[in-house]
Formats: C-alpha cells, sequence, structure tokens
C-alpha cells in the first residue's frame, strides 16, 4: 500500500514517519523549505514513546509527483485546505481514499466537492505534537492515535487494508464504524478548549484557577446541544473525559489555535469556531457566540496591522 503524507510537519511527520519505520510505503509531499530540512537534518522524532531519526525519508515537491497513491493523509490547517488540495490532486487516481485528519466537519464537502465523495474517510488524530527550530517532530505526550473509517457506511475492504498496513507502526491506529461521531465528539471538545483559552487568554489551569470553570464547561453544553440537534448526541463517556480535561486544577493544557493567537499567526476561527456556532438551528448558544466575536476581531486586527 502506497501513502502519500501531505506536509512532514508535527502530524504529519509523526504519523507518516511512524509508518516508514515500520516498512511502509510512504513518501512525504512537502515544499520546498521543508525538502531543504529533511535532506540535510533528516526526519527526526522525539516522544516518550521512543525517539526516531531517518536520515533520508522519500519526499517530493507538487509537481514532481508522478503516480496515484493508496492513501492520501492530510493534516493541514483549514484555511489552506484550498491549496493544499491542488498540491496533492495529481496524486488521486480512481482508487486513491482520502484520508482528513483536521478539525471539524466541513473540509470532508471541500474534499468530495474536488475529489468525489467516495473517495474521503472520516478521520481524526489525538496527539500533542509541535515542531522545533530544525524541524524536529516533538511529541508531548503519551497520546498517539489515528482513527479512520468510511463517512456513509460502517466497513469496508479499504478502511481494514489501511488498518492492517497501520497495524505494525508505534502508534495507536483504529478502524472506527462510527467515525461521524467521533469526530463530532472530538469538535465539540476542540471547539470548548479553543473557545475557553483563546477567550480568557489562558490554561485551563489558569482558568480554573480564577474561578472561570463555568466558562468551558458552557461551551461543552452548548456544542453538546448543537451536535445533538444534528443527530450526533455526545456519548457519556467522550462528555466525562471532556469535562474532567476541561476543569482539571493546574492543567497545563490549551488549544494550539490560542498559541497561534499569541504569536500574531493566523487562526483556525471559522472551521472550527464560527461553523459550529453556523449550526445552532437554535441560535441557543451565548457563550460560543461570544468566544466566536472575539477570534473575529483578533482576525479583524491582524488584517489590519499587517496590510
Amino acid at each position: 500500500m502506497k501513502f502519500l503524507v501531505v506536509g512532514a510537519g508535527a502530524l504529519g511527520g509523526y504519523f507518516g514517519g511512524r509508518l516508514l519505520a515500520a516498512g511502509q510505503d510512504v513518501t512525504f509531499l512537502v515544499r520546498a523549505g521543508r525538502a531543504a530540512q529533511l535532506q540535510q537534518h533528516g526526519l527526526r522524532i522525539s516522544s516518550p514513546k521512543g525517539d526516531l531519526t531517518l536520515p533520508s525519508p522519500p519526499h517530493l515537491l507538487a509537481e514532481n509527483i508522478a503516480q496515484h497513491y493508496d492513501v492520501v493523509i492530510v493534516g493541514c490547517k483549514a484555511y489552506d485546505l484550498d491549496v493544499t488540495m491542488t498540491s496533492f490532486a495529481a496524486a488521486v487516481g480512481p482508487n486513491t481514499a482520502i484520508l482528513p485528519v483536521l478539525n471539524g466537519m466541513a473540509h470532508l464537502e471541500q474534499l468530495a466537492a474536488r475529489f468525489g465523495k467516495e473517495r474521503v474517510l472520516g478521520g481524526l488524530c489525538l496527539i500533542s505534537a509541535t515542531l522545533g527550530e530544525q524541524g524536529e517532530v516533538q511529541h508531548l505526550n503519551d497520546a498517539h492515535a489515528l482513527v479512520f473509517g468510511e463517512l456513509d457506511t460502517a466497513s469496508s475492504k479499504r478502511v481494514a487494508a489501511i488498518e492492517s498496513a497501520m497495524a505494525g507502526a508505534n502508534f495507536d491506529a483504529r478502524a472506527s464504524t462510527a467515525i461521524r461521531q467521533e469526530m463530532w465528539e472530538k469538535w465539540i471538545f476542540i471547539t470548548s478548549l479553543a473557545g475557553a483559552t483563546c477567550l480568557l487568554r489562558g490554561s485551563v489551569g489558569d482558568i480554573v484557577a480564577a474561578g472561570q470553570a463555568d466558562v468551558p464547561l458552557a461551551l461543552l453544553k452548548e456544542c453538546g446541544a448543537i451536535a445533538a440537534s444534528h443527530g450526533y448526541p455526545p456519548r457519556e463517556q467522550p462528555t466525562e473525559r471532556a469535562r474532567t480535561m476541561l476543569t482539571a486544577a493546574g492543567s497545563p493544557i490549551t488549544a494550539s489555535m490560542l498559541k497561534d493567537l499569541e504569536r500574531g499567526g493566523a487562526i483556525e476561527a471559522d472551521h472550527i469556531v464560527g461553523e459550529m456556532l453556523a449550526r445552532d438551528q437554535h441560535q441557543a448558544s451565548p457563550t460560543l457566540k461570544i468566544a466566536y466575536a472575539h477570534l473575529k476581531t483578533y482576525e479583524a486586527r491582524r488584517a489590519r496591522e499587517t496590510k
């Protein structure tokens, strides 16, 4: 099975690197700058699950794609998706499965419109990772899961084949028979975490210490109600896990969106928080509305200051 991993950043570099180390046929689709880093330093992963160095991982630029791949793994930021789809379009053939691990849901429609609904799987990843100054992948916790499945059927031969290919890699790969449900549950948590930590400009521990844990809990309740109105009520165990993580005293956890915001970078305001709010059929999410207004105001200021 031939994998094309779009990007060799924190997500693509980690999961693609683990697959490559397990003997799978993996090629990274990268830009020129990242290609130079890989040529000079290789792909390096530091992780509680074991460090890894791949001196010369297979990689190519978009203009050099010369074949179709069985699986294309996509983990870009939502605001880069249009450009990213163009970059890997030549790799998509009649039997290619596209496995996106973006947050939210809107990207599924974008990918289906471009490549056909039958080629798009559902997917999500559970990992905290970042890139160091020289492009090394830094895995920051014990979680390293990749979950995927068919969007409209419980299972398929291609999903089973992907799960089998990933079975020997050093991460938790799992085929899901309810991937939309799991994607909604992750989206609820990410929206609650991003909304709260960006709005209040602090970690979960900071929010709890300030006596404001009701804010992330209000977001969790509002987002859960939105999911339920679309036929995906969050299950008890994921909800309790989210509630625990969002109210943990001393927790250093923040959303990656807060890190992007604090460095003055682009953020996924529309795709994560805005899209959730847009699906509120009853207009009953006041906390979510305030969180989104805060993010959009930041984007407006950033646009003005970067002209």
